[in-house]
Order: structure tokens, then sequence, then C-alpha cells
């Protein structure tokens, strides 16, 4: 059998309702960059860059937890994770798949390369707060951001299979899904990793690992990832995982947003699942310099200043009861709907 690379282009993918081969998504990329609006530039310049004839693609990091930066890719690992994306969720030639995403970004991106490969039949549309609330037709295969996926409740029988990542899923919208027709999953990973690795059903504790790629743990119990078809180097993460078994795990935190507090390492998510039925707006634990503790632990809510009732609190733990509560009008969000919590966190300091 031979060998599907990024010169392929299924005999199957539709762009827009159209066959497209190479040289007339070329023509395409062209005709984008020239007339189209914002959104349309950016996905004709992926056009252009996927079908240069390099091996390789530079693609730009979220930058959620640090600056910014572009990382160079083999095209090859892209079409990695496309074919395991395929197998993982049952993906058939013919399948219907809408982009609503930001192409600048390789979630966006992700869905087109696996148009190209799989032979999905997709359609682009501008990535609005709510992109299938114009639209009348079903769809196979969507992803989405969690707030997307928010405000697109009420237009899920739109869509059979969907996957959301790039920002956790919050309680209140988890109760929502498990009422829904649609199969929702969440997933897991990064740019480095060509999007996720990892995905759960909603409602559903531990992510299962696809097929391409092993865990592990390190010293730190951050999670470890080795995917060579699509990352060189092993991975080590700032996650702090509890492994279930040799291909699930559970996502406790993040270790960079650890609070060490008098010598007591509190975990800010595992803080926030306690809160998470208490407190009805946005919010987030961390924690900023203290004199005497090093470090002490705060609530930040988004919002004007409110009361707020100690009994709040009687969830948590002694050392886990924020020392002070600070109000924020509007929290800073990366596009993908994640809060920026360093950044909010220095402002207060």
């Amino acid at each position: 059998m031979r060998k599907v690379t990024y010169k392929n282009i299924h005999n199957f993918f539709k762009f827009n309702g159209v066959h497209l081969k190479s040289s007339e998504l070329q023509i395409a990329g062209y005709y984008l960059i020239k007339e189209g609006n914002e959104y349309e530039k950016a996905i004709g310049e992926f056009l252009l860059d996927w079908f240069d004839g390099k091996p390789y693609i530079d693609l730009q990091t979220s930058g959620t937890t640090g600056i910014p930066k572009r990382i160079r890719k083999n095209k090859q690992e892209l079409v990695n994770s496309a074919l395991a994306t395929g197998d993982f969720f049952n993906l058939k030639p013919g399948d219907t798949a809408l982009c609503c995403l930001p192409v600048q970004f390789i979630a966006g991106k992700m869905m087109l390369v696996r148009s190209f490969i799989l032979g999905l039949a997709i359609d682009v549309v501008a990535p609005t707060s709510n992109p299938l609330a114009d639209l009348n037709k079903k769809y196979d295969f969507v992803a989405m951001v969690p707030l997307q996926l928010e405000n697109s409740l009420n237009e899920l029988h739109k869509v059979r299979k969907l996957i959301v990542g790039g920002a956790k899923l919050n309680d209140s919208l988890t109760k929502k899904l498990l009422n829904t027709n649609t199969e929702v999953y969440e997933t897991y990973g990064m740019t480095e990793t060509i999007t996720h690795i990892a995905a759960k059903k909603v409602g559903e504790g531990a992510f299962t690992v696809l097929p391409h790629a092993s865990i592990s743990q390190n010293e730190k119990n951050c999670l470890v990832i080795h995917a060579p078809s699509v990352s060189e180097e092993i991975l080590c993460t700032n996650d702090l995982v509890q492994i279930i078994n040799d291909n699930q795990f559970v996502l406790l935190g993040r270790m960079d947003n650890v609070v060490n507090s008098g010598g007591i390492k509190l975990v800010p998510e595992q803080i926030e699942e306690k809160l998470v039925n208490k407190i009805k707006t946005p919010f987030f634990v961390g924690g900023i310099p203290d004199a005497v503790l090093g470090e002490k632990l705060v609530l930040v809510i988004e919002g004007e200043k409110q009361e707020v009732a100690e009994t709040v609190f009687d969830v948590l733990d002694k050392y886990e009861k924020p020392k002070n509560l600070f109000f924020v009008p509007k929290f800073e969000r990366t596009e993908s709907g994640k809060i920026k919590r360093k950044a909010i966190l220095k402002a207060l300091e």
C-alpha cells in the first residue's frame, strides 16, 4: 500500500462543496489572499504554505503559558496526526466537516489537513462565537473552542461528532452536554503534538490516548508524551496527571499554576473544582507574593465587586481557603478562551 503523504489529496475531498486538486487549491489560495476577508486570507496563506513543495511548515503557538512562538514541523507529522484522528473518531471518506476555527492556529489548520488526507467534504466559515447559527446542513465532524460550544447548544442537532479544545470545559457546560445526542469529546494536546494526543467523551473522568502516542510521568508527576510520528522529541509537559493505565490519565492541573504557600503545595484547578457550583461567574484561584508565606492563595472573580458568603468556602480544606478576594471587571483571555491567569495575577501584586 502506498504511504499517505502531504502531497496526497484524497479524491473524496471537497472544499466548500467543490472537488479541488492541489493545483486548484493553490489558485484558490491566491484568490482568498487577494479578495478574501481576514479569516479567508489566513486560509489562503495556509493553502499556499501547504502546497509550496517544502516538506515543513511553520506554526504559531497560542501563548497560553508563555510568549507565543513559531515552531517548524514536518508536514508529514501533520498528516500522521490526521490519520490518527481519523482512526480514533472513525471518520470516513465523504464525511462532512466544518472548520469554524481561525486557520492562523494549529487547530484550524488541522481541520483542513484532515479533510485533504481523509477525504472529508469541508465547509469553512468565519470563526464566530456561534458558527452554527446560520447554517442549514448537518455535519459529521466539527471542532470548536468552549465559548463556541456554549453558544451553539441550541444548534448541536446539526452535528454528529464534535471535538472541543483550547480550554477546559466548565461544570455547567458539561452538564448541559450530557443531554445532547451529539457525541462531544474534550481533547488534550498542544501545537507541539499537532493538536490532540488524547480525548475523552464529555462526562468521563479520564482521557484516552490516541493510538499514535504513549504516556508516562516524570519525577514531578507531570505528563510525558512519546509520539514519534508527530514529534521527534519526547515532550515533558507541565500538566500534573494521575496515570490510570497505559493509555488513560486524569488531568489534575498545571505545575506552573501550583501555589507554594508556607510550604503547602496547592493545586488551583483542584480547588476550583470544589468551588465550581458555588460561584456562578467566571473565576480562578492562584498565588501572589507574600512576605510571610512566600505565596498566598487568592480568589479572583470576573465582574463587579459583590458579597461572597463565607459558607462558599466550607467545601475547602483549611489550607485551600483563599487569603484574599479580588474582582476584575473583564478577564484577559487567549483566542481559544483560556484565562490568562499569570497576567491577571501579576497586575494584582
